[in-house]
């Protein structure tokens, strides 16, 4: 048993039951104590199981971040971010690799903006609209930014 009943309660519905989706509850928890190596094992085991399950995708993949794993995660995500374009989390995590591994700027060019982010960056400055379109990936990134910020304000 572990310290954490949470994760008790959650370990004993998965043995009960191998075919529940609480297996991504239980992989969630693994992740945000720090067991990545834990919460991977869980997702892949459940998601053999149920290969459409999204959170748990999100969920392996931002355990394989924290492991470093970076190409088997970005595969994880991608795939979700497939089917769901506007995951969050997903878009989040795939920065996040982009930004362990140096590459912001792909970061910025491939992180999808989401569909329900309306965003008006006012522009204050003539010296301000002409950086941006010298650079388009600059207006994009401002878009995406504004938008994390957005969602972020929504949560608190």
């Amino acid at each position: 048993m572990s310290e954490n009943p949470r994760i008790d309660e959650l370990r004993r519905r998965v043995d009960k039951d191998p075919s529940s989706i609480a297996f991504a509850q239980l992989a969630e928890e693994y992740r945000r104590i720090g067991n990545h190596v834990e919460a991977v094992k869980v997702c892949r085991d459940g998601l053999e199981r149920h290969p459409g399950y999204l959170s748990a995708q999100v969920t392996l993949g931002r355990a394989l971040v924290e492991l470093k794993n970076f190409d088997e995660a970005r595969i994880q995500l991608e795939a979700v971010l497939k089917v769901a374009p506007d995951n969050l989390a997903a878009i989040r995590a795939l920065a996040d690799i982009h930004q362990q591994t140096g590459d912001v700027v792909e970061a910025i060019k491939e992180a999808p903006v989401p569909r329900d982010a309306h965003v008006a960056v006012p522009v204050e400055d003539v010296a301000a609209a002409e950086r941006a379109e010298a650079d388009p990936a600059l207006e994009q990134l401002e878009h995406w930014l504004t938008a994390i910020v957005s969602d972020r304000s929504q949560h608190r």
